[in-house]
């Protein structure tokens, strides 16, 4: 898994996409010929990308908007993001 630095600014590559699955009633992060399922907390994650912010910005917006400690959340995002990285389905 890579990890991000945490200074850097993830992005939806061409095709990627987030979407709501009405059939699942689940959020998807659509991919050309791949599908991935998103819990809630992954899709506040994947709703913050948006090519200005950075992945400490995110962290940010997600310990205001959550009870958790920040570096929780931010090994959560981290690891998260890392592993979406190695999907290829964010860039960096």
């Amino acid at each position: 898994m890579i990890a991000p630095e945490r200074r850097r600014v993830p992005r939806l590559p061409r095709g990627v996409r987030l979407h709501f699955d009405s059939v699942r009633g689940t959020h998807v992060l659509l991919a050309p010929e791949r599908a991935f399922g998103l819990d809630e907390t992954a899709k506040a994650v994947v709703e913050l990308i948006d090519g200005s912010r950075t992945v400490d910005e995110i962290i940010d917006v997600l310990a205001g908007r959550f009870t958790e400690a920040r570096e929780i959340i931010a090994g959560d995002v981290v690891a998260m993001l890392g592993d979406l990285v190695t999907k290829r389905v964010i860039r960096l």
